[in-house]
């Protein structure tokens, strides 16, 4: 479904003003076992941010290995319908209060020892959020790292009026600036969280708001079918 708006729309979500950016769209909950964070092992250093989710009961979408690592279980069977995938900022992205920060803030991973954290970042401000963390028993390659989230922040679906979309935001009701004040204060950080059992989890098709600068734009709405 194709849905025209104005030039004004388009430039309130390109500039991501924070007083209009609620305007454009808002969030929903979500069954927060239905999902997986996941650091993905690449090459011999570096890690990529993924989120699975268990759309149906079965096949399990990801499966806890006896080392403590994740199966992505899905790559061995025809996941469409069964899992959605989300693997990069088209899929995820960061919502503080009521602001979408997808075009200001990133999500990268940093390993820190035995430990692999989940951080939020932006140039224009030096403080990194923590946004979840997880630990590392051993580096393989076939095995992913399991993620929790830090207190306050959840998994919710970005939607826009009535619409689900397919879009998944890592979420926290606490305005930025309190956030930003807690995290130069040293008090975001909390000891390492083992990793907690996960239960089965996907893609749907991954969308983007597909919002540009100037004239009429087209924006996709999908709505979110469980």
């Amino acid at each position: 479904m194709q849905r025209t708006y104005l030039p004004l729309l388009a430039l309130t979500a390109a500039t991501a003003a924070p007083a209009l950016a609620v305007s454009v769209f808002s969030s929903r909950p979500l069954d927060q076992a239905r999902f997986a964070v996941l650091a993905q092992p690449v090459g011999r250093s570096d890690w990529k941010l993924l989120v699975l989710e268990q759309i149906q009961p079965a096949p399990a979408c990801w499966e806890r290995r006896s080392d403590g690592l994740i199966d992505p279980a899905l790559n061995r069977f025809d996941f469409t319908g069964i899992c959605s995938r989300y693997i990069d900022s088209n899929g995820y992205s960061l919502r503080v209060g009521d602001d979408d920060l997808g075009s200001r803030y990133r999500l990268r991973l940093e390993q820190q020892g035995q430990d692999l954290a989940l951080l939020a970042m932006t140039p224009a401000e030096s403080t990194e959020l923590l946004v979840g963390r997880g630990s590392l028993p051993q580096r393989d390659r076939n095995g992913f790292v399991a993620l929790n989230l830090e207190p306050g922040w959840r998994l919710e679906r970005r939607a826009y009026g009535s619409q689900t979309l397919s879009h998944v935001y890592f979420a926290n009701t606490t305005p930025l600036g309190q956030l930003i004040t807690q995290a130069s204060r040293g008090r975001s950080t909390s000891p390492t969280v083992s990793a907690q059992p996960l239960k089965p989890l996907p893609p749907q098709p991954i969308s983007s708001s597909g919002i540009s600068s100037s004239g009429p734009i087209a924006l996709q709405v999908i709505p979110f079918r469980p």
